[in-house]
């Protein structure tokens, strides 16, 4: 916990050099007061980045020119879009892909939606954006369909899927940049960095030997659709089984997978996770599939539908999801385990941002 309250104290540390030193001491006063933790001298880990500049390239190494002001956003992926509305720009967003419905009722009334597969380019320039955000899952065959965009000066950050948590990281640093909110951004991003590190201390108490072997499933396979999605190394996933101290079914692969029944069976994991939102009863659904009855997660029953959303949308939300995850592969290493990173985020980054 304290190691969590150090990282957001330090990127309170790099603020005030560029506003003051009234407010470290105030941030001092409310950790040393706090119920979670004791903390009397602020780090210096992160002071070389007290100057959080706008970026010329996006995450795709694009070149790029962000606007002085940033007033209106098209947000093309629902990852991004939530760090926009939790960095409190929900009113300066014009236009989302339908994925981001679900932050509809955060975003102002009737904004406009579209396919992030097949964009209404027009329409997207129609509402004069200042800043259009898009993401790799737009760009599966390697060509973006926001490119007219591109070439009629409207600017287009592209932000490619991430492959690991500092991906993620350096994702929410870009975004916030982007949008004149890169403090706030810097916050989160070290306060998931440090909330990982200590879930992944926790990992290394896992005896050697005793590693369980975990298997997330992205669909329930069937006749007409027998393979399973799921992936290997290189992503960031992978990593967060790997933090637990658990070893991914397919970790031994590289990237997002698609495998047969009869891989998955002969992988015969200790833990299945089912990662789909979209399918009620995902879980029953596969404890009772024909032939995996021998399966060691379908015998012991350790079948579990865990909330795609926190894990499918790559932002500071992975880390509650990483948790979720522990917490149910090894019950008695995360079941009580008490860090917390948005009861940090609620406590000090408002005090630091205001």
């Amino acid at each position: 916990m304290k190691k969590i309250l150090s990282v957001v104290l330090a990127a309170v540390t790099a603020l005030s050099i560029a506003t003051g030193c009234s407010k470290i001491m105030e941030i001092k006063e409310v950790a040393e007061n706090s119920e979670v933790g004791s903390l009397v001298s602020a780090g210096s880990e992160f002071i070389d980045e007290i100057t959080v500049a706008v970026p010329t390239k996006d995450r795709a190494g694009n070149d790029i020119k962000v606007p002085e002001n940033v007033e209106k956003i098209v947000s093309m992926a629902p990852s991004t879009t939530q760090v926009l509305v939790e960095l409190g720009l929900g009113d300066k967003i014009v236009g989302i892909d339908t994925n981001s419905a679900a932050f509809a009722d955060k975003l102002p009334s009737g904004v406009a939606q579209f396919d992030m597969m097949a964009p209404d380019n027009e329409a997207i320039a129609a509402l004069s954006p200042d800043l259009v955000f898009t993401s790799g899952m737009s760009s599966v065959g390697g060509t973006s369909p926001f490119q007219s965009l591109v070439d009629s000066g409207v600017c287009v950050a592209d932000i490619p899927t991430p492959s690991s948590i500092e991906g993620i990281c350096d994702d929410i640093e870009f975004i916030g940049s982007c949008v004149g909110k890169g403090y706030e951004a810097l916050a989160y991003s070290k306060g998931l960095t440090v909330f990982m590190q200590g879930i992944e201390e926790q990992g290394k108490t896992v005896p050697e030997g005793e590693q369980k072997t975990v298997l997330v499933m992205m669909n329930v396979p069937d006749a007409e659709y027998p393979t399973i999605y799921t992936f290997g190394k290189d992503t960031y996933m992978n990593e967060m089984i790997e933090m637990l101290g658990a070893k991914n079914a397919f970790g031994e692969k590289s990237g997002w997978l698609a495998v047969s029944v009869e891989e998955a069976i002969a992988a015969n994991p200790d833990v299945i996770l089912m990662d789909c939102n979209w399918l009620p009863g995902a879980a029953d659904q596969v404890k009772a599939l024909e032939g995996w009855e021998e399966v060691k997660a379908i015998k012991d029953g350790a079948v579990y539908q865990i909330d795609e959303d926190l894990c499918s949308r790559p932002n500071h939300h992975v880390g509650e999801a990483t948790l979720e995850w522990g917490k149910y592969i090894y019950a008695d290493k995360f079941g009580n385990y008490t860090q917390s990173f948005d009861e940090l985020k609620d406590e000090f980054i408002e005090k630091v941002v205001g």
